[in-house]
């Protein structure tokens, strides 16, 4: 591992940048994870932020340096805080979702294998590193549709002797200021889950759009990260950060749906933008076909909140449409 060091006066914290070795490509060049870490002089919480396991979603990258420029100011009263800025480096390169070389979800992969496939190698690299310093909490930052409200993405209850881990990232996700949404996939090897089963308080952070910075949602994930610190003791307050549609559903554990899809193919006209309120039966889209006649009128099924649009206005039988968070 490759390292540099920056020390600042006593009252602020020690920071360290360095690299772990994932892969050798073929013209001997090295492929490396960035690694950052931030630590007081006074024992506490260790934190870890995750940005990029999806290439795309680029936003979580520029999340962990803001929110490591302003603890290099001395914000860090105790604790550490830890972070992998970019965990698919190669995704990253080519725009791509996936690892590119392989063409595979690294937020599959988890908690990998050393053996396993490139994905499961990065995984595993990953994974263990986490896991080897006990932490607190680990928040893994995502991107989402284009047009699509920030939210905290929760994974189902694992169960069992990790009832105490997941009462922990179901406390903490009411302390990021934005809506807390549990999952409804069955997603098992993604990174938060895979933490879940190890007895290691996780969740997820969808901060808007992929592909492009959106200064406003970096805006968004920052303080939301900075309401966790001071959650935990690791900052002076700043005063609580809530996003503007959270007083709706205050407390509530809101279901992720992006049911109803489309039965008809054409182009979709979004009738409730994101962050909309809406009800059972209410129109929220409506489907043409290329003259102009509708095709299909799209329903709420629930109660909720719209939490984005589809990227495409582009509408095929069974492809989603919006997706919303749903109170029961």
């Amino acid at each position: 591992m490759q390292e540099r060091s920056i020390r600042h006066k006593d009252s602020r914290p020690k920071v360290r940048y360095s690299f772990l070795k994932i892969m050798t490509g073929s013209d001997l060049s090295r492929r490396r994870l960035p690694f950052m870490l931030a630590q007081s002089a006074q024992p506490g919480p260790i934190v870890w932020l995750a940005g990029c396991v999806h290439g795309d979603e680029v936003g979580g990258i520029v999340v962990i340096q803001e929110v490591f420029r302003k603890i290099r100011k001395g914000d860090l009263v105790r604790g550490s805080v830890c972070a992998f800025p970019l965990m698919n480096p190669i995704g990253f390169e080519t725009g791509s979702r996936n690892i590119t070389l392989s063409k595979e979800d690294l937020n599959r992969a988890f908690p990998g294998s050393v053996s396993g496939s490139l994905a499961e190698r990065i995984a595993h690299r990953i994974f263990t590193t986490i896991v080897e310093t006990s932490p607190t909490v680990v928040l893994d930052l995502h991107n989402d549709w284009i047009k699509s409200i920030p939210h905290t993405l929760i994974d189902q209850d694992p169960g069992g002797s990790h009832r105490k881990a997941y009462q922990m990232a179901k406390s903490v996700a009411q302390k990021t200021g934005f809506l807390v949404v549990l999952d409804t996939d069955e997603l098992k090897k993604t990174l938060s889950y895979s933490l879940l089963q190890h007895d290691i308080p996780a969740l997820s952070i969808e901060l808007g759009e992929s592909y492009v910075v959106n200064e406003r949602n970096v805006e968004y994930g920052v303080k939301s990260v900075l309401n966790i610190l001071s959650h935990l003791g690791m900052i002076e307050s700043t005063g609580f950060f809530t996003y503007q549609v959270l007083d709706v559903f205050k407390d509530k554990v809101l279901k992720f749906s992006n049911q109803p899809v489309s039965s008809s193919s054409g182009i979709i006209r979004f009738l409730e933008r994101p962050g909309s309120l809406v009800r059972k039966g209410q129109p929220v889209a409506k489907i043409y076909n290329t003259f102009g006649k509708l095709q299909e009128t799209i329903t709420a099924l629930h109660d909720g909140i719209v939490l984005g649009h589809s990227d495409s206005s582009v509408a095929f039988p069974g492809a989603p449409v919006m997706a919303f968070g749903i109170a029961e």
